[in-house]
């Protein structure tokens, strides 16, 4: 089990863990650390056993406070898978009438006669 040197709150500890959790360990040490500076900061030096309480209760008020995000989220998430699927929308897409094309296509018939007579006297 190796050991690893954590800082809290300006004090190094030694904590052993596993092989291979060393990241969860700094990781979590990081978090606890991260509430414990400020008091050290406000309130001067601190008994270590008091330090690490309050840092401790910080930490978990927070994670209490996700806990019950969370747990609103996956009741909204369960209400909301148990709506009924929407109807599927209509959609009416235009169609373009056969008389159009017949008039777009004499209009392209006379634009090419008046370009190839305007051709001719060109020439």
């Amino acid at each position: 089990m190796p050991d690893v040197t954590i800082t809290i709150g300006g004090r190094d500890f030694q904590v052993a863990c596993q092989t291979g959790e060393e990241h969860f360990l700094r990781a979590a040490a990081g978090m606890l650390n991260a509430e414990a500076d400020p008091l050290v900061q406000q309130m001067g030096r601190l008994p270590e056993a008091r330090m690490l309480l309050m840092a401790g209760l910080m930490l978990a008020d927070k994670t209490a406070a996700v806990e019950d995000e969370l747990r609103q989220l996956k009741a909204r998430l369960t209400e909301l898978e148990a709506r009924p699927a929407p109807q599927a929308e209509k959609v009416e897409v235009p169609v373009i009438p056969p008389q159009l094309r017949e008039t777009l296509a004499e209009i392209a018939a006379r634009a090419e006669a008046l370009a190839d007579r305007v051709d001719d006297k060109a020439d």
